[in-house]
């Protein structure tokens, strides 16, 4: 079998850094830990506390894990779509997206890597590590962070037609080739918003979504990249791509 051909089989791992020194390290080993088989690609946004080179010194010793250094805090979306479009140029089956600050703990890659292919259903386009279905749910947070949690994922789901319980997740696994068919330059979100519009294009080619239950907890280590105007913006971004469900032209 060819270098593609092995490839081709594997899943890519993808983690969007900025300022993750503490977590990093762990994290690359519980992935390893939970989903050998797998490679992972860092994302960083020149992180001033050196997540960036210890990536690096970590690629040198291990081929499964890769380094995509930006120059600059460029936004979540962006550095999503990067580590998408590496995928597919580099010719994954698989992408799969998670945070860096344990939130989305490695034990769940299993799960949601056997849910793409279901022994009774058809196969899956987009798999989502959901904390709303059955099974599901959230350590850590107030209760204000709750109501608005599920505010944006109802208000996602009605102007967007979504049918996904957690659209504003970011624990997912693509299907690569499905991927391969979006225009990436017609995605508008930088932030938070990115989550529940990436969904809106797969769903406008007929992608099939699947769920499956993770915890997740609020993080340990590091700061917070929430910011309020981001939120703002991302209500925006979702309003007006739910005028265009209604007025197509």
């Amino acid at each position: 079998m060819s270098n593609a051909d092995k490839t081709a089989e594997k899943t890519l791992v993808t983690v969007a850094t900025y300022n993750e020194i503490e977590n990093l390290p762990r994290l690359v080993e519980e992935i390893f830990q939970h989903a050998a088989g797998v490679d992972i690609l860092v994302v960083d946004d020149n992180s001033p506390d050196g997540t960036g080179q210890w990536c690096d010194e970590k690629a040198a010793e291990d081929p499964r894990v890769h380094c995509l250094h930006r120059q600059g805090k460029l936004g979540l979306g962006t550095a999503t779509i990067a580590a998408m479009r590496y995928g597919i140029e580099q010719g994954y089956k698989y992408v799969l997206n998670m945070d860096a600050d344990f939130s989305h703990h490695p034990r769940y890659l299993p799960d949601l890597l056997a849910a793409m292919e279901p022994k009774d259903a058809p196969p899956v386009d987009i798999m989502i590590g959901s904390r709303y279905v059955p099974g599901g749910g959230v350590e850590g947070w107030p209760l204000k962070r709750h109501l608005m949690s599920q505010g944006v994922n109802l208000y996602a789901r009605w102007f967007l037609g979504l049918k996904p319980k957690d659209c504003s997740g970011a624990f997912r696994c693509y299907r690569t080739e499905m991927l391969a068919k979006l225009d990436f330059d017609a995605v508008r979100s930088r932030g938070y918003s990115f989550q529940e519009e990436i969904l809106w294009h797969l769903k406008r080619l007929g992608a099939r979504f699947g769920e499956t239950p993770i915890i997740f907890a609020d993080r340990q280590h590091g700061a917070s990249k929430i910011d309020s105007r981001e939120a703002v913006g991302a209500l925006w971004i979702i309003f007006t791509m739910g005028l265009r469900n209604l007025l197509p032209r």
